[in-house]
């Protein structure tokens, strides 16, 4: 009887010991547990007040406060990379407003000297006035890329989607610039389908890409006097193909020619008058017909350019597999 007493109150004892030992856990859980909320709080304050990169750190052994962290890091990590992006996009509208000034004004300083000899001189009249109305046309042309960027990149440009035929779209751009082509010694090389390609896209966005793109070779791509336009599908796509022997454009700056108001270096000479508008055009109006843009470029081997759009196989026929 009495081992039974000494062993029931050693039972008591022990219980008592445990429950201590729960309760101090409890209360050093909860102690931590606001120390550490208390300490991601006074951090992030800071963060805020001094706008600061840092990051949150716990040493602590709680993993839901190690996980709060963890998340609230992430969310810090999302917030500077806008950050980043929008101090991006500002410096570049900043540039752009700066370099589309520069463009504006250059021509029209010329449109006023020429007028200004008109009017002092009887001779040449002719000529001047063929050279201020080409200016006015450069003008014109600058003002009408800048908006049409502008319109595409705030969402008031929606091309409407259609069945095209991308074998006559690709076969009339060429044509427009073929007298050109020409003049200038180029060797231009045509590759079409015999069968209509169709893509469910928008004909005026197709050919103001593809003009952009040929336009882009008589710029840069002069030295190699070569351009080539080829229409081919692979992998339900419907894929067209710009392509020059010239300069080409080095690796480090191919992620770059997309951008608004890019220009290589020799870009504002008064040969090649570039004004960085035309690819970003025509890589936001591909992106509108959910299509793709890219560049594959080895200088003066081969530099291609090619717009990647979803086949529309209803149209096309089988032959185009």
């Amino acid at each position: 009887m009495l081992a039974y007493k000494t062993i029931l109150i050693f039972l008591l004892i022990l219980i008592f010991l445990l429950l201590i030992v729960i309760f101090y856990q409890a209360i050093t859980y909860r102690t931590g547990l606001r120390a550490g909320l208390r300490e991601i709080g006074r951090k992030l304050k800071e963060i805020n007040d001094t706008g600061s990169d840092e990051k949150i750190f716990t040493f602590t052994d709680n993993a839901e406060l190690k996980e709060l962290a963890a998340q609230i890091n992430r969310l810090l990590e999302n917030h500077l990379k806008t950050k980043a992006d929008y101090r991006r996009s500002e410096m570049a509208s900043k540039r752009m407003l700066s370099n589309i000034s520069h463009d504006i004004k250059t021509p029209m300083t010329v449109i006023l000297g020429y007028l200004e000899i008109l009017r002092m001189k009887d001779g040449g009249s002719d000529e001047m006035l063929a050279k201020t109305e080409q200016k006015a046309k450069d003008v014109m042309e600058l003002i009408n890329q800048f908006f049409t960027l502008s319109k595409l990149e705030s969402g008031d440009m929606m091309p409407e989607l259609v069945p095209v035929n991308l074998s006559e779209i690709c076969r009339e751009s060429i044509l427009d610039f073929y007298e050109i082509l020409t003049k200038e010694a180029f060797q231009v090389e045509v590759s079409l389908p015999e069968t209509p390609v169709y893509v469910q896209g928008n004909q005026e966005a197709i050919q103001r890409i593809i003009s952009n793109l040929i336009s882009n070779v008589i710029r840069y791509g002069a030295d190699g006097k070569y351009c080539a336009l080829t229409l081919r599908t692979e992998d339900r796509l419907a894929m067209i193909e710009v392509t020059d022997k010239g300069k080409g454009i080095d690796k480090a700056f191919a992620d770059s020619v997309f951008e608004r108001l890019f220009t290589m270096e020799d870009s504002r000479s008064r040969k090649i008058q570039g004004n960085g508008l035309g690819l970003a055009i025509a890589k936001n109006l591909t992106e509108q017909l959910g299509g793709t843009l890219t560049l594959d470029s080895i200088p003066y081997e081969k530099t291609t350019f090619t717009i990647n759009l979803p086949w529309f196989k209803k149209f096309s026929g089988e032959r185009n597999l």
